[in-house]
């Protein structure tokens, strides 16, 4: 049987109080691999992406965290909603299906320790 492949959208979030982000469309994502193996292959990727400004593609992201799927309701945060993170953060030892990963599904990729530092003291500065 063939992996199944999906269209997602990858938000890089490069700063949460300034509601830096930048959307990244990734085609044939293979739903069977690892949530560690995706990050990997995400660390390699937006790098070598020229159409990102060099901040977003030398930034330390290493967390993914789910912010719409296809046909469920969407919050109303522009960049990412602080709630629901055991349900929503995925972990690394998950496939990306079964973290609930499928098509048109949309996930943030960002620093663990931005993220916390602005859950303590959730400040939009624009």
């Amino acid at each position: 049987m063939a992996a199944e492949e999906v269209t997602i959208t990858v938000h890089l979030i490069r700063s949460f109080e300034h509601r830096n982000f930048k959307p990244v469309v990734y085609h044939g994502v293979n739903l069977d691999q690892t949530v560690k193996e995706f990050i990997v292959f995400l660390k390699q990727d937006v790098p070598l992406r020229t159409s990102l400004p060099l901040p977003f593609r030398n930034y330390k992201y290493d967390k993914l965290k789910i912010i719409h799927q296809a046909h469920k309701s969407k919050t109303n945060e522009l960049v990412l909603s602080l709630e629901d993170d055991d349900r929503l953060l995925l972990k690394e030892d998950s496939t990306l299906k079964a973290a609930g990963i499928a098509t048109e599904t949309e996930i943030v990729f960002f620093c663990e320790e931005d993220y916390k530092n602005y859950k303590t003291n959730p400040i939009s500065s624009w």
